[in-house]
């Protein structure tokens, strides 16, 4: 019987490989602003982070969920979420409420923001790009997903702007264009720059779609994405396009298609569970003659291996692609300065190649030898 349940638990390793994302470890950060004190209230942003809230949990995510946070409330859940990331695997950040870009920075607003004065932004606003650094430290080939729905008329913008006298044109419309790192896909809800539309239901129509195609199995990020751009062109009447940008190195399921189901979920009658249970012991037969427990961990590991060199190739690629661009970038720099900043990138992004190529070397290495070990296994099979 030990042997029979080692066995089991062999086989459902290696069904498992159609589902990567289960066995990881995925945190997520939402918040909801709607109760604005110095601003009007927003309807959909809270109703929005709480459904989205949801729908992430059924995609294995622990959430970590903000509801109309000030300040001091904001900053907590992003040291909560930073300090959950270092054993993740995936993380998610997703924001619903005002927004707004000055100087070419993306700020995050809590509901007790006042924005009087240019000064007030560090104070009073949560950079976006403080977020971003927190999922990225130390998370090399890991994954970071990023869904902004923050880019409504916002009032505290205009505030600003007029405070700021000469340096208004400082203050932009919506959000601005983000530069991630490896490993970070990162939506808005509309073209950065563009102002996106609260909609007249509970949700904004940029969540609304989001919330209905996360929960579908089997699709990858991308294919999502095509189909939230689609329902938000037509819940606008076209006035509003989603815009995305990705360094992603592989794909990425919310939902991965399901193992094939070996036992039925509902309760079956007596004739019904003889059967199933005769079907088990035919199938507990089959497999103890085709192959041992320790030949089915091997073949499982493999399948593993070959899946991670494939996304180690794809993130070399990406590795090579961003040198190339950072090189382009430095002949242009004029200023000592801004060649001195393009090197220091271009010397992490060599940093990171190195540490994927020697991750491939070690990965190839172990696939070499477990084919070895598993060529009998199939000529038995």
């Amino acid at each position: 019987m030990p042997s029979m349940r080692r066995l089991w638990a062999a086989v459902a390793a290696l069904l498992l490989t159609v589902l990567p994302a289960a066995a990881q470890k995925r945190i997520a950060l939402v918040i909801g602003n709607s109760a604005y004190a110095y601003s009007t209230r927003l309807t959909n942003p809270a109703n929005d982070a709480a459904d989205m809230a949801e729908a992430l949990k059924t995609a294995a995510f622990t959430v970590i969920l903000g509801l109309d946070v000030d300040k001091r409330g904001f900053d907590a859940k992003v040291r909560e979420f930073a300090r959950a990331l270092e054993q993740a695997d995936d993380g998610l950040l997703f924001y619903a409420g005002h927004g707004l870009q000055v100087g070419g920075q993306n700020f995050l607003v809590p509901v007790d923001a006042k924005l009087e004065s240019e000064r007030d932004l560090d104070f009073e606003a949560v950079r976006l790009d403080f977020i971003l650094r927190q999922m990225e430290l130390g998370r090399e080939n890991k994954t970071n997903v990023v869904f902004l729905d923050a880019c409504r008329d916002n009032p505290l913008s205009r505030n600003l702007a007029r405070s700021m006298g000469t340096r208004s044109a400082a203050v932009g419309q919506g959000l601005a264009q983000v530069q991630t790192g490896v490993g970070t896909f990162i939506s808005y809800s509309t073209q950065p720059g563009n102002v996106a539309l609260d909609g007249s239901g509970r949700n904004s129509p940029f969540t609304a779609a989001l919330v209905k195609h996360v929960k579908e199995p089997g699709r990858t990020l991308n294919a999502v994405m095509i189909s939230v751009r689609k329902d938000v062109l037509s819940a606008t009447a076209g006035k509003q396009v989603p815009w995305d940008h990705s360094a992603l190195t592989g794909d990425f399921y919310f939902v991965p298609v399901s193992a094939p189901q070996l036992v039925p979920k509902s309760p079956p009658d007596a004739k019904g569970a003889a059967d199933m249970e005769a079907r088990i012991r035919e199938l507990e037969g089959r497999l103890s003659r085709q192959m041992s427990p320790e030949d089915a961990e091997k073949i499982a590991r493999l399948t593993q291996l070959k899946e991670r060199l494939r996304q180690l190739e794809q993130g070399a690629r990406s590795d090579q692609e961003r040198i190339f661009e950072l090189m382009r970038s430095l002949a242009r720099e004029k200023t000592p300065e801004g060649r001195l900043g393009v090197q220091q990138q271009i010397g992490r992004a060599h940093v990171l190649q190195a540490q994927r190529s020697r991750e491939r070397k070690e990965v190839a290495d172990w696939i070499a030898k477990l084919e070895e070990e598993t060529a009998a296994v199939r000529a038995r099979r």
